[in-house]
């Protein structure tokens, strides 16, 4: 006979225990309570002063970013030698509006922008005191470089401008009066294209056409130019002797003026040029402290120094060494 009872368990046996509780997790840190008004933060404010002291005048910039950078209030004077401010004028700038006053004329100038379709822009410039303006409507075609642009003078003195954009340059088409009061079509326009290694520039304006041809390689630059009717031949040569020494020189056929300038760069913030200019018998001399091109942000201490010699060839003891100092805060 079978036994069907469980096994009994013997002090030798383990037995399984269930796990004990788990403790209770703790209280949420307690959030302190948000005061009922909080003032706005203030946006960061910009100040930038440069001196001259070949004119002798301060010149005083503040500005500022609000709504999230979307908007720019710039505040601008001088001050003269007799420490008055003149020339005080205010600008707005944001994405489709810019607004430029003058405090001593009293006058606005009125620059906007409108998207009103994807391919659809709508300029418009206005002279609050003169009350004279221009608008403008620019189109972009399928094809990517090439758009369409007609400008209209307000008030409307004749059919509008047209410009027609391409890669590789454009065409204007307006109306124009000549000196026996008759209306003529003029026509400019820019074109570019690749001819032996380098590029070819033709611009036509005014009945002056004017030709150039710029050819450069990582260490040589030779752009030739040539005015019609004129004539008038020049060229231009550069030479970069090193990633930190180059000469550039400049040659004028039709007046036999020529200049000649030397550049050495000490790392990124240090430039020291020389030159010559024949048409005003000038030798000169110059040392940056700071990007020359680049702004006072990202200068050291953000602040740009130039000292410049000049030396006039008929008249070496009215030589007059001048300096020029640009500093930004960020209050």
């Amino acid at each position: 006979m079978v036994d069907t009872d469980p096994p009994t368990p013997n002090s030798n046996q383990l037995v399984l225990q269930p796990p004990p509780p788990q403790p209770p997790p703790p209280p949420p840190p307690s959030t302190p309570a948000k005061p009922a008004f909080t003032f706005p933060q203030r946006p960061p404010v910009r100040v930038t002063t440069q001196f001259d002291s070949d004119s002798s005048v301060f010149f005083h910039k503040i500005s500022c970013k609000f709504l999230n950078s979307l908007a720019k209030l710039k505040f601008s004077f001088q001050n003269d030698s007799k420490g008055e401010i003149i020339q005080p004028q205010v600008t707005f700038v944001s994405k489709h509006l810019s607004i430029h006053y003058d405090v001593e004329e009293q006058n606005a100038l009125l620059n906007t922008s409108l998207e009103v379709g994807p391919r659809l822009q709508l300029r418009a410039f206005h002279d609050v005191k003169a009350q004279q303006g221009e608008l403008s409507m620019v189109a972009n075609l399928a094809d990517p470089g090439y758009a369409l642009e007609l400008s209209s003078l307000i008030p409307s003195v004749g059919p509008p401008r047209a410009t027609l954009k391409f890669p590789l340059g454009e065409v204007s088409l307006m109306e124009r009066e000549d000196e026996e009061v008759k209306r003529t079509l003029s026509i400019n326009g820019i074109l570019k294209g690749q001819i032996l290694n380098g590029v070819c520039t033709a611009q036509y304006g005014d009945e002056d056409l004017k030709l150039r041809y710029i050819y450069k390689d990582e260490e040589m630059s030779f752009i030739p130019s040539i005015s019609l009717p004129s004539n008038a031949l020049s060229f231009a040569f550069k030479r970069r002797f090193g990633p930190s020494d180059k000469l550039s020189y400049w040659y004028n056929f039709d007046s036999n003026f020529w200049s000649a300038v030397y550049k050495h760069t000490y790392g990124k913030d240090f430039k020291f040029k020389a030159g010559y200019d024949s048409e005003v018998r000038l030798g000169w001399a110059s040392l940056w402290v700071g990007d020359e091109a680049g702004k006072a942000k990202t200068a050291p201490m953000k602040m740009k120094v130039q000292f410049m010699l000049q030396v006039p060839q008929d008249d070496i003891k009215s030589s007059a060494l001048m300096f020029r100092v640009k500093k930004r805060w960020d209050i």
